[in-house]
């Protein structure tokens, strides 16, 4: 198990039209989903405002590929947001988003929530991760 102080961290699951977000708890033990933003100009914003609430500078942003391991199209922009959030000051990791929004639904089924739970699949597999490295 690793000896690395947590705080709180932000999970992110981007789409071009909703973008969910998850929040860790103080120790990165679990992921809890907080929000669904709707993906406008404003997101950085919306996003940095959250942070601030959470008392947060890292996310965990889900990494977009297909079954071939292959980058989705929606990567540029994702990669387009992390560079975003870097210049804010932000330290992003990228976590394997696959299947994650299906993961989601079928726990809860799909509803308003769904890519807040998507995110918080995506930071929970990279607390599992630290917790066991």
């Amino acid at each position: 198990m690793t000896n690395r102080p947590f705080s709180r961290l932000l999970g992110i699951d981007y789409g071009s039209k909703r973008v969910g977000v998850a929040v860790s708890d103080p120790q990165g033990q679990f992921a809890m989903p907080v929000s669904v933003i709707v993906n406008t100009p404003l997101l950085i914003q919306e996003i940095m405002k959250l942070a601030k609430e959470y008392e947060t500078k890292e996310i965990v942003l889900g990494e977009s590929k297909n079954y071939h391991n292959e980058a989705n199209t929606i990567m540029v922009r994702i990669l387009e947001f992390k560079a975003e959030m870097e210049k804010g000051g932000f330290t992003v990791h990228f976590e394997s988003e696959f299947m994650s929004s299906m993961a989601a639904e079928s726990i809860q089924g799909k509803n308003d929530l769904s890519d807040a739970s998507a995110a918080a699949i995506i930071l929970q597999r990279y607390l599992d991760k630290v917790h066991t490295d």
